[in-house]
């Protein structure tokens, strides 16, 4: 479904129906226009792009009003996944891929440079810490994990078919996107007030 309305949104169409029935039979469309089984490794990872992305909504709901600077990141950050998942929707070698945005140092460099603000605030880390805390913060370590099985997922599909599409880009991207999220965890629960769970070894 998500790489059917890439390329209808592609093609003008301003009224998406959400039901057409081309998939009833165990087939969807890349975004390049190729049918292939709903199993095939790239609509896997187009629809672990999704369902990060869903996560990183989530994320954005339970994040207080009053941090509207990491509201507007958030949702950056949603706009960006769209690049990854168009990257992903499109076969090799199609002619298509020069026509998808992709993302680059500057979107990298943009995470790196929130990753320094939140270190500056925040106390070192001595050792490992639980996930969770205030709600947001474990939504940031959920939306952390997904992150990190696109990565690999992506990963793999780079070793298969080669890095067309602007894969590179976007595995730097999700890999800064993970410690970003994982910093990100810890920075909201500072700012609830939420005390960090150390990990005991017993």
């Amino acid at each position: 479904m998500v790489e059917e309305v890439f390329g209808r949104c592609r093609k003008g169409e301003r009224t998406i129906k959400i039901y057409t029935g081309t998939g009833d039979s165990g087939k969807t469309s890349l975004f390049s226009g190729e049918r292939v089984d709903k199993s095939h490794r790239r609509i896997e990872a187009c629809g672990q792009v999704d369902e990060l992305n869903a996560c990183m909504g989530m994320l954005v709901s339970s994040v207080a009003e009053e941090a509207g600077e990491i509201i507007r990141e958030l949702r950056d950050i949603q706009s960006r996944l769209f690049y990854v998942g168009a990257g992903l929707a499109a076969a090799p070698g199609s002619p298509l891929l020069s026509s998808i945005g992709k993302l680059g140092e500057k979107d990298i460099r943009t995470l790196e440079e929130s990753m320094d603000r939140m270190e500056r605030e925040l106390p070192s880390q001595s050792g490992f810490i639980l996930p969770g805390g205030h709600p947001s913060a474990a939504v940031a370590h959920l939306a952390r994990t997904v992150c990190r099985r696109v990565e690999r997922r992506v990963w793999a599909l780079i070793k298969e078919e080669g890095e067309e599409g602007g894969l590179r880009e976007a595995l730097i991207y999700l890999n800064r996107l993970s410690d970003y999220l994982f910093l990100l965890a810890r920075y909201l629960n500072r700012m609830m007030g939420v005390p960090e769970i150390p990990w005991v070894n017993r």
